[in-house]
């Protein structure tokens, strides 16, 4: 009896779920007469699935998140890091995201943003002490990539500071100098620069660098210039790197804003990493105390360990670009339509995002066990040479073909590709070329060096 019941109202709910009028226009096309008599003939079960058809008509398909991430790295994170991790990307989601293309439009940089970063307490985030937080070096990547996956320039200014300047003193640096200057630089009261890179010397900076440093008594006099350095058109303190002229060592600096001789000039006219205040820097007879000389780095050996520690933030830098384009991409595709649909169902579009998610996949398992190394204190030159080869090149595969799925609105700022189309080149050039970063590797798996 229950069953006859069941069946009952089960064929109400079908007739109550029927338009009429269209059901008239039906008959046109089809034997109702025979419909009716398999419907009566469908189970309990058949019936529900008829009913969950005729229910579901016209509604919206669910479509499956929009995340990089494809392979769930994140969820080998701890608990504490997935927080952090999805506390930055709150903050350049919601203080950064609205005001980028505007300002990387004027190529200034937004300073209100600075006390807001102050409040994530992240910089020196792999340091112990001066009010560090003292976390792996995995963090700092994926820090590295929220940022960048939002805006390069903001990741570039944030590894400036937090890598290069505050990484100088923190390894280089006398207790003193540390005290100095690291707590402040970790709030960012203190902003960092950091000066290594000449306008005639860039690749060959281990044994050509043509600022100099000549002693006299307790002081040191400095002579040159510096190229493209970031942040320095506002920092308080630049670390410049220089050639002792008595025994052709390279030798580090603390050169304090306003001290004599240093001045400073904005580079205009960039086409990546606009945001990132790029600046000319001229020493003439500029003296530096010789307390303001970094007491543990006494040649290129000891730069390069710095350039170490930072190029793998480069490689998750650039992990967090291609992340970046492939995302706004792949948001572009499942709403923009043409011929009557979404441009996201077509095969030839669904093949340049799949190629895309390739590359960015193998960078982010690539950079996830390149920390893994760094981390265990294993890190060479090589390792991290290797994933910033592989990674900025890939990169530009990625946000090639994010602009290429989006047509001409590619190329417009405000769908958000353009940026990481031209950011993506100056990602590929800084912390050493492809072609020095191959040398580096080359020489390691071969056992030959092929620098000049």
């Amino acid at each position: 009896m229950s069953g006859t019941f069941t069946k009952l109202k089960n064929a109400y709910q079908l007739l109550k779920s029927i338009d009429f009028k269209m059901l008239a226009k039906l008959s046109e096309k089809v034997d109702l007469s025979q419909v009716m008599a398999s419907v009566a003939k469908m189970d309990d079960n058949q019936l529900n699935g008829l009913m969950k058809m005729l229910t579901s008509r016209g509604s919206k398909k669910k479509l499956p998140p929009i995340d990089g991430d494809f392979y769930d790295i994140s969820s080998r994170l701890t608990a504490e890091d997935r927080a952090l991790q999805l506390k930055v990307r709150a903050f350049m989601e919601k203080e950064i995201q609205p005001i980028v293309n505007e300002y990387w439009l004027k190529a200034e940089f937004p300073f209100e943003i600075i006390p807001k970063f102050r409040e994530l307490n992240i910089c020196g985030v792999t340091y112990d002490g001066y009010g560090c937080p003292n976390r792996s070096y995995l963090m700092e990547g994926i820090v590295a990539m929220e940022m960048a996956r939002v805006d390069a320039s903001i990741a570039t200014f944030f590894g400036v500071q937090s890598g290069l300047a505050m990484g100088s003193i923190y390894m280089l640096g006398s207790e003193s100098q540390k005290d100095e200057w690291l707590p402040g630089m970790q709030q960012l009261n203190i902003i960092g620069a950091f000066g290594l890179t000449e306008p005639e010397v860039g690749s060959g900076a281990a044994g050509g660098l043509t600022t100099t440093a000549k002693r006299e008594g307790d002081t040191w006099v400095l002579n040159g210039q510096k190229k493209w350095i970031g942040n320095a058109t506002f920092a308080d303190v630049t670390v410049i790197w220089a050639r002792d002229v008595d025994d052709n060592q390279v030798k580090g600096f603390l050169v304090r804003k306003g001290t004599p001789g240093l001045s400073v000039e904005k580079m205009h006219d960039k086409m990546a990493l606009r945001i990132v205040q790029n600046g000319l820097i001229s020493l003439k007879d500029c003296r530096v105390a010789e307390t303001d000389r970094l007491q543990r780095a006494n040649n290129f050996r000891d730069t390069s360990r710095v350039l170490r520690m930072t190029r793998a933030s480069v490689a998750w830098e650039a992990v967090g670009c291609a992340r970046g384009a492939y995302e706004n991409a792949l948001a572009y595709t499942r709403t923009r339509e043409q011929f009557g649909k979404p441009i996201a169902s077509f095969q030839l579009i669904q093949g340049h995002l799949v190629e895309m998610l390739s590359n960015l996949t193998a960078m982010q398992t690539m950079v996830y066990r390149l920390s893994e190394i760094q981390d265990e204190g294993g890190l060479k030159d090589e390792h991290a040479s290797l994933a910033k080869v592989f990674c900025t090149l890939r990169t530009r595969d990625v946000v090639r073909g994010a602009r290429e799925v989006m047509g001409g609105n590619g190329i417009l700022l405000e769908y958000n590709v353009a940026r990481f189309v031209a950011d993506a080149e100056a990602i590929y050039s800084y912390e050493g070329t492809k072609e020095i970063n191959s040398l580096i590797v080359g020489r390691a798996i071969t056992g030959s060096s092929a620098f000049v």
